[in-house]
């Protein structure tokens, strides 16, 4: 170890560091959870589906895997606070590091039988989103990273890599999946939004956590989610992005996963993208 290493700095770094790796197997071990309670209440099929007062939908499914998760988490990290989208913030409410977790993001293809969702675990230190771990269990997915530990995922062929976000650094030679979405029709962005999609080589609308995925690991250089997101949208995601070495923010071009919406970038692109995205009618 260095001089500069073996300083009091130095070894509080270690300490967050290793600290933090404690943090992301405990998510994934979450996530293994997780999985076992969301993939049989898919395969099985017998869930009934209710409305939430924003008018989304919700299974028992989605909230049984909250719970799990929430369980597990709690028992072993009660100093830290859980925020979950089905029953909201559990534990100290002033804790500096709080979960954040979404048990079924994308609850619609859940209900309908599309294998697209996947659950959602963040870490959030002092406001700061560090550790994400997506996990896809229909698709036999997994995302996962922590800051300084770089972006992994594993194939359902069980192949496990590091993520990089692509190179791409021009709009007309990009490849990109936009969410257009009545939202953004509301905010009047129809104009900008038409004219984005036309200026690339590429679109899709691939939806939810696995656009941004795609964005992770430089199969898709830019991706743009609908508004109306929840922080248990984006705080896993944005973790995981960021170690992969892109970028995300709100529409606006803000850093803020309390926002209600999300743009990941390979980084060059992103200018492009905000400028085309808020640019005149």
């Amino acid at each position: 170890m260095t001089a500069a290493a073996s300083s009091s700095g130095g070894w509080l770094a270690d300490d967050l560091a290793l600290a933090l790796r404690d943090d992301l197997a405990l998510a994934l071990r979450a996530a293994d959870v997780a999985d076992g309670v969301s993939l049989p209440g898919y395969e099985r099929r017998g869930f009934s589906v209710e409305r939430k007062a924003d008018h989304s939908e919700v299974t028992v499914i989605d909230r049984a895997t909250e719970t799990a998760i929430s369980d597990m988490l709690r028992a072993q990290r009660p100093d830290y606070s859980l925020h979950g989208e089905e029953h909201g913030v559990v534990g100290p409410r002033e804790a500096r590091r709080q979960w954040v977790v979404d048990p079924i993001d994308g609850t619609s293809n859940f209900v309908r039988g599309v294998p697209v969702w996947a659950t959602l675990i963040a870490l959030v230190d002092d406001g700061v989103p560090v550790l994400g771990v997506v996990s896809a269990p229909a698709l036999q997915r997994r995302w996962w990273a922590a800051r300084g530990l770089g972006a992994h995922g594993v194939t359902a062929h069980g192949a496990a890599r590091e993520l990089r976000v692509s190179t791409t650094n021009e709009l007309r030679r990009a490849s990109a999946s936009i969410t257009v979405s009545e939202s953004w029709h509301a905010a009047g962005k129809t104009v900008q939004l038409d004219r984005l999609q036309r200026g690339v080589a590429r679109l899709r609308n691939y939806g939810d956590f696995w656009q941004h995925m795609l964005v992770a690991e430089g199969a898709v250089d830019f991706a743009i989610d609908a508004i109306g997101l929840g922080p248990y949208d984006i705080a896993a995601i944005a973790a995981v992005v960021a170690e992969a070495g892109g970028t995300w923010c709100d529409r606006h071009g803000t850093p803020d996963w309390r926002s209600d919406s999300l743009v990941t970038c390979n980084g060059a692109l992103r200018d492009a993208v905000l400028r085309a995205l808020n640019g005149a009618n």
